[in-house]
């Protein structure tokens, strides 16, 4: 059996009501100065994104990894507005795809069903060795519970 050249890619994809507006969700999610004020790991926006989130161009954030600060580099591949945001993430050394995706919860008047998926590779290239697929797997979990439970706070509260 032959080697294959593609990795292994681990998904993590969680979900969270949120007593708001699909639109109110939307551009907290969508606009660099609010999403400076619910992500607490957002440090300030280092390339401006005037048009963000537009295919193909690149946001640039400093960001705070744990104890790391890093650059994390969003650059928007599929854009629906109010339903859908994907795009290919880079944050330090962790390269993976983002989804948010937005729909009304059915029954509930100004309740948003918001998802995040994330896709990544199951091992990461580190100095002097690799994450494995268990410490990717739930370091992609807690950062996808984070981001929704901020989020969460953020719209419910406002």
């Amino acid at each position: 059996m032959g080697g294959s050249s593609t990795a292994a890619v681990i998904t993590t994809a969680l979900s969270v009501v949120i007593a708001a507006s699909r639109p109110r969700v939307w551009r907290a999610i969508t606009e660099p100065a609010e999403r400076i004020r619910w992500d607490e790991s957002m440090l300030a926006l280092l390339e401006p994104a005037e048009d963000y989130p537009c295919p193909g161009r690149d946001a640039r954030w400093r960001y705070q990894l744990g104890n790391v600060p890093v650059i994390l580099r969003d650059r928007p591949v599929e854009v629906v507005p109010g339903e859908r945001l994907r795009s290919e993430v880079r944050l330090g050394l962790f390269r993976f795809d983002q989804s948010w995706s937005l729909r009304d919860e059915p029954g509930a008047e100004r309740r948003t069903r918001l998802g995040l998926r994330l896709a990544a590779s199951n091992a990461i290239a580190v100095v002097g060795g690799v994450i494995d697929r268990f410490a990717v797997r739930r370091l992609a979990a807690e950062y996808v519970d984070a981001k929704l439970r901020s989020l969460q706070k953020w719209c419910e509260n406002d």
